[in-house]
């Protein structure tokens, strides 16, 4: 965990487990080929992975709001 230091030099370190000793980073788009090359050169680095949250499809077809929970929502108002 002492070479947290050198992970904060490659993107913006948002979660740092000394538990299970592991940490998340953000990085561009474009620059994650190189970061992650320079990450695994590290003796400390054991894997590297990547979020592929950019690349799933969001909007979703013929998704019926549950009946229960539309009258929920009004009680309030």
């Amino acid at each position: 965990m002492k070479n947290m230091k050198h992970i904060k030099r490659y993107g913006n370190l948002i979660y740092v487990s000394r538990k299970l000793k592991y940490a998340v980073i953000y990085v561009n788009q474009e620059d994650i080929e190189g970061i992650e090359k320079k990450l695994l050169k590290h003796s400390f680095v054991s894997k590297v992975d990547r979020s592929f949250k950019p690349f799933v499809r969001t909007d979703f077809e013929n998704a019926k709001p549950d009946e229960a929970k539309k009258y929920d929502y009004k009680m309030g108002i």
